[in-house]
C-alpha cells in the first residue's frame, strides 16, 4: 500500500464476548509483546492491512476487536509463546515463588495453580532453589498488571510509537 493511499485505523478495541466474533472481517494472531501497543501498523491473517491508533497503549486480549473507522472488525488472537510453567508441591509454596517473581518486578501471569513467566535461566534455576518445579511450555501469556494499574495488564514492556519497542528487566 503507498504512502498516500487509505489505511484504515483501528481506534477502539471491543472486549471479547461484548460482540461477535464470527463477524470479523480478517484476525490477527499476535505474541504479548505485540498486543501491547498504542499505534502499529499491522496485517491480518488475510491480508487487510490496518493502522491501530489508541488513546494509550491497551493489552490486547484473546478474543477483542478492533473497530476500524468506517466499518468493519479485526479479531485479536492471543499467540502461543515459549514460557515457564511454576508449579508448587503445596499452595503455600505457590504463594511464596509468586512473591519473590515479584519482588523482582517480572511480567507474570498467575492462575489458580500454576504461574506462568518468559523464559529466564537465571529466574528458574532460582525458582528450582526455592522448590518450584518448573517446566517449558508454549501458551498465550497474559501477565498481571502492575500494583497502581499503572501498566493496565502489560507487564513492563513499552511502546513509545516510534517503533522502538525494549523491556525493563529485572
Amino acid at each position: 500500500m503507498g504512502a498516500k493511499e487509505f489505511l484504515p485505523r483501528a481506534t477502539r478495541v471491543l472486549p471479547a464476548g461484548d460482540w461477535v466474533a464470527r463477524t470479523a472481517r480478517d484476525t490477527v494472531t499476535l505474541d504479548f509483546d505485540e498486543r501491547f501497543r498504542r499505534r502499529r501498523r499491522y496485517t491480518g491473517a488475510n491480508g487487510t492491512e490496518f493502522l491501530l491508533d489508541l488513546d494509550e497503549a491497551v493489552a490486547l486480549r484473546d478474543g477483542d476487536g478492533l473497530l476500524l473507522e468506517g466499518g468493519g472488525v479485526i479479531l485479536v488472537r492471543a499467540a502461543p509463546e515459549p514460557l515457564t510453567q511454576i508449579t508448587a508441591a503445596t499452595p503455600e509454596l505457590l504463594m511464596r515463588l509468586a512473591w519473590h517473581l515479584g519482588n523482582r518486578h517480572l511480567p507474570t501471569q498467575i492462575e489458580g495453580s500454576r504461574i506462568l513467566i518468559r523464559e529466564d535461566h537465571v529466574i528458574t534455576a532460582m525458582l528450582r532453589g526455592l522448590g518450584a518445579t518448573v517446566e517449558a511450555v508454549q501458551a498465550p501469556f497474559h501477565p498481571e498488571g502492575g500494583a497502581y494499574g499503572e501498566h493496565k495488564g502489560h507487564g513492563h514492556s513499552h511502546d513509545h510509537g516510534d517503533g522502538h519497542h525494549h523491556h525493563h528487566d529485572h
